[in-house]
């Protein structure tokens, strides 16, 4: 399972930082709050100062309207989404802490002789005599198949290379000699490590912003809030 973890003290230092650079005050939480969760993210953006919230349509705003949100499909939003969710520049700077962090686990661990092909297809073989993990994460879950062989993870704080084609629910992660254990977190990007503005790389690869890419993910994994 792919799991998106929000946390409320970076999603509120982000809407402090949106609110602070200006404009009339309207949120843009359209596309489940770009994936971080609707309802939370309208009751900080809302805390921090922001006017209304920018919705997708009247089912959304009238949910809102029932937390004493006022909610607008029409007014354009103007507070700034890089800040208000933490994500980076084309050039991977970052403004604040990422507001979500997406994890997954490792499964399993195996060796792999030199030459041997990895996942689908045997895009990838290895060229060295190395080590690889089974970690939850797929193109289902928003891992975009262009990512296999382009993107990384992070592993008990260091980055290994995603190996091969891209399953369903599924990715090879290379460790080399790594010493992982089966069950260890797996961090895609966000978070205060090394992949923290991991999403600028994906944006490069795949063509997608970053608010596309936080979007999808989002929506398509287990998502749970943390302080």
């Amino acid at each position: 399972m792919l799991r998106a973890v929000v946390s409320r003290s970076a999603l509120a230092a982000g809407a402090d930082r949106a609110v602070a650079a200006g404009g009339a005050g309207i949120a843009d939480l359209r596309r489940d709050a770009w994936g971080h969760g609707l309802i939370e993210a309208a009751r900080v953006a809302t805390a921090a100062g922001a006017r209304a919230v920018r919705v997708d349509g009247e089912r959304e705003r009238a949910l809102l309207a029932s937390e004493g949100i006022t909610a607008t499909c029409e007014e354009p939003a103007d507070l700034d989404p890089r800040l208000l969710y933490g994500l980076p520049d084309a050039e991977g700077a970052l403004t604040g802490t990422p507001a979500m962090r997406v994890v997954g686990r490792v499964l399993s661990t195996k060796d792999i002789a030199a030459g041997s092909g990895v996942s689908y297809g045997y895009i990838h073989r290895a060229p060295v005599d190395s080590r690889l993990a089974l970690v939850t994460g797929g193109y289902a879950q928003g891992v975009v198949r262009a990512l296999g062989s382009s993107a990384s993870v992070e592993i008990d704080g260091v980055v290994h290379p995603i190996v091969g084609r891209i399953a369903m629910d599924v990715c090879v992660v290379d460790i080399g000699d790594a010493d992982v254990e089966p069950s260890a977190e797996v961090t895609y990007f966000g978070g205060t490590g090394p992949l923290a503005a991991g999403l600028a790389h994906w944006s490069k690869v795949t063509g997608m912003t970053a608010g596309e890419l936080v979007a999808v993910v989002g929506q398509r994994t287990e998502r749970t809030w943390v302080a």
